[in-house]
């Protein structure tokens, strides 16, 4: 495992949002403090580009880069994407856990998050990211991450995650996440002119 090295605000807000795509958002978001074990990353990770998949095919209808027939019908696409959101609503039921996430502004790329965390964490301490990946679904996205940097202000602890141990299908369906709901804004802002 690679550990990530303690750094200064400023130094976590480059490393993190530095020449690359940036998004500023209110989500229901909270980091989780823990040890990161394997196989729950790896449960992370699989349910993670599961969802975000779902969600490019969904939104965009998208074909899936695992298709054999990239040109297949797209109303089947988004049937079968929709299938996967539903199993993965149907496991997040099961779970049967209460959760009331605070939604809040997050500055995220897809290198890490800016947080304000109401339980502070200590700089270097793992855990997982837990952000609602879409306004309309109910489900969590989860993302194993390391505290880079913390700053006590106001009412809570401004915290930069950097996303650790990431599988490459993971990170790739991130940045195309990231890049999606960028374009969806920049659309947004040419209608409203």
């Amino acid at each position: 495992m690679t550990e990530v090295p303690s750094m200064t605000p400023e130094q976590a807000r480059h490393a993190l949002f530095g020449e690359i795509l940036t998004l500023e958002e209110t989500r229901a978001a909270r980091f989780l403090p823990g040890a990161l074990l394997p196989a729950a990353v790896q449960d992370a990770c699989a349910q993670g580009e599961a969802l975000l998949r779902a969600l490019a095919v969904i939104d965009d209808g998208a074909a899936r880069s695992d298709e054999q027939d990239p040109q297949g019908e797209p109303a089947l696409l988004r049937m079968e994407a929709k299938l996967d959101v539903l199993t993965l609503l149907v496991a997040e039921l099961a779970a049967a856990q209460e959760r009331g996430d605070p939604r809040q502004p997050l500055v995220w790329s897809a290198r890490g998050v800016e947080l304000v965390a109401s339980d502070p964490p200590a700089a270097g301490q793992q855990g997982l990211l837990r952000v609602r990946a879409s306004d309309w679904l109910p489900t969590w996205l989860l993302l194993p991450a390391q505290v880079l940097a913390v700053q006590a202000e106001g009412a809570g602890t401004r915290v930069w995650l950097a996303f650790v141990q990431l599988s490459p299908a993971l990170q790739s369906a991130l940045e195309r996440h990231v890049f999606r709901i960028h374009r969806r804004e920049v659309a947004q802002l040419r209608r409203e002119r």
